[in-house]
């Protein structure tokens, strides 16, 4: 073999491992299952707070520009549409409803996740439950892309 063909081989071999160690490298830095869980468990729990504090426009951040929420005459498409529904929420000095995860769980790729938790009137009292999906947006960004409340659960 002559010596320009090793050298070659050796380069784009040398470049596939960096390829590779790159990907492995850049999945780490997204964190563990227990790291990115948490990520998901603290971004619901801060996306129900908006409700708590009255905070339209902070609801209107965890939202991805593909939404979708379903509810009774049909699922509303995009943020724009997802937050016209929800604006009537957010109305009055009170919230008329609150929600908290109990459950989460991340795809092996770390790039969707699950959450799911009760919902309860402002005596406390479980109504229902939420079922959400959220997608990692950018490093640490978790937006949420379907929502599914329902009165079951309780």
């Amino acid at each position: 073999m002559h010596w320009r063909s090793k050298g070659t081989i050796l380069a784009v071999l040398g470049a596939l491992v960096a390829v590779v160690l790159a990907a492995c490298m850049a999945r780490g830095a997204r964190g563990t299952q227990d790291e990115l869980r948490q990520q998901v468990l603290e971004t619901e729990r801060a996306f129900a707070a908006t409700m708590k504090a009255r905070d339209f426009d902070a609801f209107g951040g965890f939202l991805s520009k593909e939404a979708v929420f379903m509810q009774p005459g049909g699922a509303k498409r995009g943020r724009d549409a997802v937050t016209q529904a929800w604006r009537g929420y957010f109305d009055g000095p009170d919230a008329p409803f609150a929600w908290a995860p109990d459950e989460v769980e991340v795809l092996d790729s770390g790039t969707l996740a699950y959450s799911s938790g009760p919902v309860a009137d402002p005596s406390g009292k479980q109504i229902g439950r939420f079922n959400s999906v959220w997608r990692l947006e950018g490093p640490g960004t978790w937006k949420i892309v379907f929502d599914r409340g329902c009165d079951c659960g309780r």
